[in-house]
């Protein structure tokens, strides 16, 4: 049980770098284990994007209500990330 809520366990992967840096704190006492560091991370995590969210949708009110189909559109256009895969793709001949 954790905090009185049950618990789920899974499996996740990380950098090797970011496992060692956990390690190192759990080791030095900066943090109970392993599990423990990651509940808080995840805790923080999902705090802060129920912040930005709530950001999002009051400057959303500020300024007219949620976005049109067009603008979400467009907003997903400009903000589409393309994975390393997709570009390398894309290449064109010289």
């Amino acid at each position: 049980m954790v905090n009185g809520m049950a618990a789920v366990k899974v499996t996740i992967t990380l950098p090797e770098n970011q496992v060692e840096e956990i390690l190192a704190l759990v080791e030095a006492g900066n943090a109970s284990n392993v599990s423990q560091f990651v509940q808080r991370a995840v805790r923080v995590a999902l705090f802060d994007a129920a912040g930005w969210r709530d950001m999002l949708d009051q400057a959303l009110q500020q300024t007219g209500g949620t976005l049109t189909r067009e603008e979400r559109a467009w907003a997903d256009r400009v903000l589409k990330r393309e994975s390393p895969k997709r570009r390398a793709g894309k290449r064109r001949a010289a």
